[in-house]
């Protein structure tokens, strides 16, 4: 990913993750959008290098071009041999095309690859689309995350 893809995939994320964040987890949105700009601060410190995460823009080349769809974010533990998905996401005009698939399957193909035996990620409660997409391509559930406001 490039600085300019890092700057789009920020400019999305925020926002996009504030909404779940406020949703989830009953805050309000100002609270969640400052959430949502501290753990990507706190996580990215180096932006799109820090050291040990990978963000990828999801490409689709035909008629001599190639267009960035998405984005993909993730982290790859080779000790535990396991991969941790932070964020995955298609541009709605190619959502349903089997896009999500192919480029889930591309990643696991990769750190297949590479040694890696297990990914794991996280899907909001609400997003049920996301879900069905991820079960359709083996992953099951494993738990529940839940919270409780004091």
């Amino acid at each position: 990913m490039s600085a300019a893809e890092f700057t789009d995939f920020v400019d999305y994320f925020i926002p996009d993750y504030a909404q779940e964040i406020a949703a989830n987890y009953r805050l309000s949105l100002a609270e969640a959008t400052e959430q949502a700009r501290r753990e990507i601060e706190t996580s990215l410190p180096a932006a799109q290098k820090t050291p040990g995460h990978s963000l990828t823009s999801i490409t689709l080349a035909g008629n001599g071009t190639t267009q960035i769809v998405g984005s993909l974010w993730y982290r790859a533990d080779f000790i535990d041999k396991s991969a941790f998905i932070y964020d995955f996401y298609l541009r709605p005009a190619f959502r349903g095309k089997g896009l999500g698939s192919q480029a889930m399957q591309s990643l696991e193909s990769k750190l297949s690859a590479a040694g890696i035996r297990q990914i794991k990620l996280r899907v909001a409660a609400e997003n049920e689309h996301a879900r069905k997409v991820y079960e359709a391509n083996g992953y099951q559930i494993t738990g529940y995350n839940m919270n409780k406001l004091l």
